[in-house]
Order: C-alpha cells, then structure tokens, then sequence
C-alpha cells in the first residue's frame, strides 16, 4: 500500500535470466511460462524473461513470454496494469534488435542494454578506449529508442569503475534517451557502504539524474548482495534487480524476498514502499526450486524449511506465550503456514480445480486439468494427507513433462527386483519422435537406482555422468510423496579407444572438445509416491533436455552475467 512521502519501489526480477543462468540450471519453455506467470501474480513490476540472442531457444522463450504472460491480469487488479517484459541486448545492434523481436507483442516492453565500463573489462576483455565506450554505449541506447520507449542502461561492473568516469558514461545514455541506469556490482565486490556512497555519488554528479529511474543489480559473492541492495536504496535506488531464492550465477544475486521482507518488516525506515503479495512468496520459491533444481537451504532467510521452526525451550515457551517474542515475520506474510491438509481421496473436480486456482494454476486446459487430477487422485490412493506441497510438487513435475517441451523418451513401463547382493531392472521406452518402444534389462551392484539409470542410457544411446542426486521427501510420515533431482552430464570420452586411432593432435582436439561439451549439464526431477518411479522421471527428463539442447550446446550458447 502507498504511502505518504515514500517512493513506489520498483522490483524487476531476472530469475529467468540472470537466474537460469546458475551452473546446471536449463528450464524448458513451459518452465518459464509458468515460472513468469507466478511472478506477474506475485506483483512483479519488471520480468527479464531472457537474453534473446543467445539461442533460438531463448527467443522463443522470452517470445511466448511476451505473448502468454504480458497481457495477464490475474493477480494484477490492485496494480492496474499487466507486467512489463524486459529482454537483455549486449550494445551491439544485431543484439538489441533481436531483443525487440522477442518482446515486441508485450503490451509494456523494455530493452536491457549493457556495456562493460571498468579498466579491467575494457582493457582485458572488450580491448576498447573509454572514447570508444561512451561511443558504443550511446549508439546502443539510441538504437534502442528507436524500438521502444523504455530502455534501461547498465555499465556492467559498475562496481569497479571509476566513479567521474560513470557519471560521463550515464550523462550521455541519458541524453540518448536511456529512462533506467542499472548500477551492477557485478563480481559482489562491493560493501554495503562502498555501494551507498557509489549510488549517491552518481546521483549527485550525473547530468539528468533526477530525469531517470536509477537501479540496484548486486551479486552475493561476499554474501552481502541483500545488504548492498537495500543500502542503495537508503541512497536514491527505486528499482531492484532481484531473483526468487537468490538463484544465479556464482554465488548468486539479491534475494527479491529478504529485500522485500526488509521493506516490509521496517516500513517506517526505507524511504520506499513495496506491492508485492508477500503470501504468495512461499508457494513460488518451492516452485523455483522444484523446476530449477537448486535446493533451499533449511537456514534460507524468509523461505527456508527452518526460517519459522523453534527446537530452543526458551525460544518455544517464548512463542507459545507471544509469537512476537521471536518472531519478527509471521509465517502467514509469507505463505509458510499452509502444509495442513487440503484435499483428500473423496475431493471431487470442483475441489481440486479451486484449489489449483488458489494456488496459481487456474489456467491449465481441460487436457492439463486431467492429467493434474490423475495425478493427485493416484497419490491419494497412497497417501491420507494430501498438502499443498504435494500439489506444488505434482504440478512442477507436470510442467517439466508438459508436451509443448517435447520430451524424446517417455516411459512405458519399468519393474525392478531388488535384493542383498544386486538389483535388475528392465525399463521400455518409447521415442515419441520416431513411435519407437525399446525394452533393455540391466544390472546394478550398488541398488536399483543405478540399475534403472545404466537401462535407460542403453536404451538412449548415451553414456550419462551422474553429477548430482537429491531425495527429498514432500511433508511427513511414510507415505510422503518422493522428491528427486538429479544432474547430469554426458560422457563423450571413447571407452577402449587406441592411440593408434588418431594423431596427437587429433587427440589434443578431440579432448578439448570433450572437455568443453562435458561443461554442459542438465537438470531434471521427478515426483511420486514411488521413490524410484520418481528417480526414473527425473533421470529421463534431464535426458531429455540434454537431446533436446544437443544442437544448440554444439553451437555454443552464449550466457552473460551482468
């Protein structure tokens, strides 16, 4: 809610972007959808659905983005107008117009152009004068402008620049027509003081200032991403660069919910106010993190599985008297309270339809809303409690498994034999390209779930490295629903190969071509109340995003941090 004397904060999230861009995170188009549909509901002002150039695949993401997400006004009515979609362009123009090709049928759209201006990148990377940079970061926003009306503007590792060199540099983007200036610590080289008086001395010696939206992006390298956010804001910042969970490159960027939280907890302090709908926080970082595979951890601030449980006997009789004694959020803000049942193996259509509803979902087809009530029909079979976790849990899976991703190979049947000493499993699988069904057995001396993963890599063709496997059990008791994320790499070195097969440098190549398609790695998870059913789905659909990215890795995907 507004408030008097205080500014309208404004949150522009990356987590699709800046984000996705976390070592062995690859969402699917349907991913993203959702992911972004979530975010308009949770208030989001600004969505940067992607870096449009780098692949076919992210166009056509932040594309649909712009289609299917832009007009939504679900969870929008107190706002009083749709999200803006914004796409990443380096200053180059092949970049920018791409860019605008992709958000171009979003009712509000924005181009996000970037230019290195520190000593160390124009010297070491971009090999330019400062001359040179002025020039070309001109010419990227005047292009811009030409395309869109909302153009914002970042010196990538602005945190490293010489200060009256960056007031020049934003000076002219703003004659250029720039209406954001992003402010990166791009490295998270920054403290929180360092990064305040930066933002404050930009403000007061750059030419325009007060004719533009002036913008916080800070990176966590020295866990100190939230802190240099919100001192920036202390200091003339109104628009935040933010990702759910904090996901990103490295160590990871601002945590949208710590910063809003702050906000939110602190009101009378911050010169801002936030309109996010801070209910909705919890719901959308386990969707995050289900579809992401990036686990949160317990201790996590705000969205944590431990940020509201009490084990200290003084903490808890402090509680049961008055919450307030150590509670400084109620889990209710924040949407942690609902793991109580909601539905059960009698709930009908009708319930289950209202409850996807509440829950972000109400938009699925007649088809989708089958499948999804299968689903959870089967699982309450299994299981008394069905929570909203669940539910959360089985519709995360249904979106990676979404036919519009295009899955290769889906499962027919699979049946396993387990004992003391090893385990068989036989698994048939159909190419759903070809129509193909392909049955293999095979055997494995550490359990079934190696057995089950050495059949299907017979079956696809594909030496597979398994570089990560999570069971996490969704809720309580021995019933609970099977959570499993893997990550995975392929395995492109020949077993029993010769050196007589190829020259030393041939084999020179050959290995570093290895070496560079062995960095790709894929994501993928599975639910079920079966938890080598839910090993399966996973171990298949990491597969089958690595075949579905194979001719883009080839080419080389081309991912920035800025």
């Amino acid at each position: 809610m507004a408030q008097a004397n205080k500014d309208k904060l404004i949150i522009f999230d990356t987590t699709l972007r800046d984000g996705e861009q976390s070592p062995g995170v690859t969402l699917t188009v349907n991913e993203k959808i959702e992911i972004a549909k979530q975010l308009s509901r949770l208030g989001v002002d600004v969505l940067e659905a992607g870096f449009p150039v780098a692949s076919q695949g992210d166009f056509d993401a932040v594309e649909r983005i712009a289609i299917e997400v832009g007009p939504l006004m679900v969870g929008r009515e107190a706002l009083g107008k749709p999200i803006t979609i914004a796409g990443l362009a380096r200053a180059v123009p092949a970049d920018i117009q791409r860019c605008y090709d992709a958000i171009a049928k979003a009712p509000h759209k924005r181009i996000h152009t970037f230019l290195a201006t520190s000593d160390i990148h124009l010297e070491h990377k971009l090999k330019i004068s400062r001359d040179e940079c002025v020039k070309r970061a001109v010419a990227a926003v005047s292009f811009a402008k030409t395309l869109v009306q909302d153009v914002e503007f970042s010196p990538e590792d602005a945190g490293r620049s010489d200060q009256d060199f960056l007031c020049k540099v934003l000076s002219a983007v703003i004659e250029a027509g720039a209406t954001t200036l992003n402010i990166p610590d791009t490295v998270g080289y920054n403290m929180p003081e360092e990064y305040g008086s930066m933002i404050k001395y930009l403000i007061a010696n750059t030419k325009g200032s007060d004719t533009v939206i002036w913008s916080a992006h800070c990176h966590n390298d020295l866990g100190l991403a939230t802190a240099n956010t919100l001192s920036g804001i202390m200091n003339g910042i109104r628009q935040v660069e933010v990702t759910i969970n904090g996901i990103g490159e490295r160590a990871g960027n601002t945590a949208m919910e710590e910063v809003v939280m702050a906000i939110h907890t602190h009101p009378n302090f911050f010169p801002v106010y936030h309109t996010i709908n801070t209910p909705l926080f919890f719901r959308i970082s386990q969707l995050v993190s289900s579809l992401s595979g990036m686990a949160v951890q317990s201790n996590k601030a705000i969205v944590g599985a431990n940020a509201f449980l009490h084990e200290s006997g003084i903490h808890q009789d402090g509680v049961l008297k008055n919450k307030t004694t150590y509670e400084i959020i109620s889990p209710e803000t924040v949407g942690a309270n609902t793991v109580n049942l909601v539905l059960g193996k009698h709930s009908g259509r009708a319930a289950f339809k209202s409850r996807l509803q509440e829950l972000g979902f109400g938009e699925l087809s007649d088809e989708e809303f089958q499948v999804a009530f299968n689903s959870f029909k089967t699982l309450a079979d299994s299981k008394k409690r069905v929570t909203e976790q669940d539910l959360l849990a089985l519709l995360s899976d249904q979106v990676s498994a979404a036919s519009g991703d295009k899955a290769t190979f889906v499962i027919k049947s699979l049946q396993v034999v387990s004992g003391t000493s090893f385990a068989t499993a036989t698994v048939q699988l159909q190419n759903s390209q070809t129509g193909d069904v392909v049955v293999d057995a095979a055997i494995g001396k550490s359990g079934p779930v190696e057995a089950v993963f050495l059949a299907i890599q017979r079956l696809v063709g594909k030496r597979i490295r398994l570089l990560k496997f999570d069971i996490t059990a969704v809720g309580e008791g021995v019933d609970a629903l099977g959570q499993v994320s893997v990550k995975i790499a392929e395995d492109t070195s020949s077993p029993g190969s010769s050196d007589n097969d190829e020259t030393a440098e041939e084999a020179k190549d050959s290995e570093s071509k290895a070496n560079e398609i062995s960095q790709a790695t894929y994501h993928g998870h599975g639910a079920d109340s079966d938890i080598i059913q839910a090993a399966t789905k996973a171990y298949l659909n990491a597969i089958n995003r690595l075949v579905a990215n194979e001719n883009e890795r080839l080419l080389g995907e081309r991912k920035v941090d800025v």
